[in-house]
């Protein structure tokens, strides 16, 4: 039953994923963390404009299977357990992807660890943050747009920032209360010089 249930979820995430990018050779594995309302949505946007990437945005999948969340241990549990499979299912295609999620604690990441170095693919860890004020504001006018699709207020982000984890793996940092544009940029050419090198692997 459990399996069952499972794979039912995996299925109505995939679906409202729509169309996805055109697989590649190596696909690219995009981790996004972050405190709510430090601009992750913002920036994996940005990205995707950039490079053939579909987002899996934690707050927009936990809609589809729990249409009124309450965000409890159990509900989360579900929620990142089709998350993660849909994540190799997608990678296993060759499809690359960005998770968009608070992913704050190293046990959390270390799913995604995993994931990235037993299908051998490229992982692109990126820590997204910004001032605490910058944070409430946007939070506080959060509430007042319709198309929002986070619940996070200030009081959640306060709780949430007593368990954030150092990423222990190399990583990006991005303020988004500056330019993101070098941060973008040094990520394209990242993944530029992956694709390059797999191309001239492959003509040899």
């Amino acid at each position: 039953m459990e399996s069952s249930r499972l794979a039912a979820d995996v299925e109505r995430l995939a679906e409202s994923l729509g169309q996805l990018p055109e697989a590649a050779a190596r696909p690219v594995f995009i981790v996004i963390s972050g405190l709510p309302g430090t601009g992750k949505s913002y920036f994996s946007s940005k990205l995707a404009e950039r490079l053939p990437l579909v987002i899996l945005e934690s707050d927009a999948l936990r809609k589809v299977l729990f249409p009124a969340p309450d965000y409890s241990p159990e509900e989360s549990q579900r929620l990142f357990q089709a998350v993660h499979l849909l994540i190799e299912k997608l990678l296993k295609k060759g499809i690359s992807l960005i998770l968009d999620a608070t992913n704050l604690t190293e046990q959390h990441r270390e799913y995604l660890y995993n994931i990235a170095d037993r299908l051998r693919v490229k992982l692109i860890l990126v820590r997204v943050e910004a001032p605490p004020g910058l944070v409430r504001r946007r939070l506080n006018s959060r509430f007042r747009d319709s198309w929002a699709k986070s619940d996070a207020d200030w009081a959640i982000y306060r709780q949430m920032k007593t368990s954030v984890e150092k990423i222990r793996r190399k990583h990006y940092v991005v303020n988004t209360s500056r330019d993101i544009t070098p941060i973008l940029d040094k990520i394209v050419l990242d993944v530029k010089r992956m694709e390059s090198a797999v191309s001239t692997a492959s003509t040899q």
